[in-house]
């Protein structure tokens, strides 16, 4: 397999439900056109943000095929192919290969724990099965189980089982250690949204997260800025995001989603935001009002 080039922004693209909870393939083909247009360099599909926890193996299948047809080779689409077992991991990713993806995304094995050695052997045969790049999606957080280090990693792609990295921690302290542990076939990303410029300027290869369904172009021009060494335009890029990063992690609205920021904010904009599987629940009308004021006041 020919090493990966994957690089720049990545928005972990929202899937469209309607407001009874079906998929609404129309609607995500749509967002993944407008982000493309918005000067993405890359999409993920059926991760976090996209609600892969919600989806049935069939749909997350529909959405692989809706996802390459809409993008039409414009940009790479990573498919979000991770699940607990990993014969069910195995299944999704050569599905996604199938429809046309250029990658997986696979999360840490979630709920159970399992240890270090289990989660080594899951990518290994997941990478081994697969056929296309695999993105190792360390989220710790939202997995529950230990993260991978930049040891286990920089073994993993030695071994062929893993081309990429999505490192979603607080910290951008993995950014430097796997740049350090590998060489530049393997794609390094910052995944979280607390300190994507420090990512960056760190030689993360690119920024994946659910944010950038809503700041693409002020997330391009950032690496952009950073890839050309000039750091003032990038903080300045970056000033322009981190008012929508407070709606979430200030809370100006009270604990909601931030799917649900993101729905609203493209339903301002006159874009479909559509909605999200319940539990999630859509922001309420005095919600709405504030976020409006807010957003009026950027």
């Amino acid at each position: 397999m020919q090493p990966t080039t994957w690089s720049g922004i990545f928005p972990a693209a929202l899937t469209m439900f309607d407001a009874h909870g079906r998929l609404d393939e129309e609607a995500t083909a749509a967002h993944l056109d407008w982000l493309v247009g918005q000067g993405a360099h890359g999409v993920v599909v059926a991760g976090t943000s996209g609600e892969f926890v919600s989806l049935s193996g069939r749909e997350r299948r529909r959405l692989f095929e809706v996802a390459v047809k809409a993008v039409a080779g414009r940009v790479p689409v990573i498919a979000g192919t991770g699940a607990f077992g990993t014969a069910e991991t195995v299944e999704l990713t050569r599905a996604a290969g199938e429809a046309g993806a250029s990658g997986a995304i696979v999360i840490l094995p979630y709920y159970q724990r399992p240890h270090r050695d289990e989660v080594l052997a899951h990518f290994r045969a997941v990478g081994q099965a697969a056929g296309i790049p695999v993105m190792v999606y360390n989220n710790p957080a939202n997995s529950g189980t230990e993260p991978l280090s930049a040891t286990d990693i920089a073994m993993l792609y030695q071994e062929g089982a893993a081309h990429a990295v999505k490192s979603t921690f607080p910290t951008v302290h993995q950014v430097h250690e796997v740049r350090a542990a590998t060489d530049d076939g393997f794609r390094t990303f910052y995944g979280s949204f607390m300190a994507p410029l420090e990512g960056m300027a760190g030689g993360a290869h690119g920024w994946v997260s659910g944010i950038l369904n809503v700041a693409t172009p002020d997330a391009v021009a950032m690496w952009d800025a950073v890839q050309r060494g000039d750091l003032p335009a990038a903080r300045e890029a970056w000033a322009r995001i981190l008012p929508i990063k407070y709606l979430y992690t200030r809370q100006p609205l009270g604990p909601v989603s931030d799917l649900a920021i993101y729905r609203e904010m493209l339903d301002m904009r006159g874009l479909r935001g559509g909605y999200s599987r319940a539990p999630l629940q859509p922001l309420t009308a005095a919600q709405r009002e504030t976020l409006a004021g807010l957003l009026a006041g950027r």
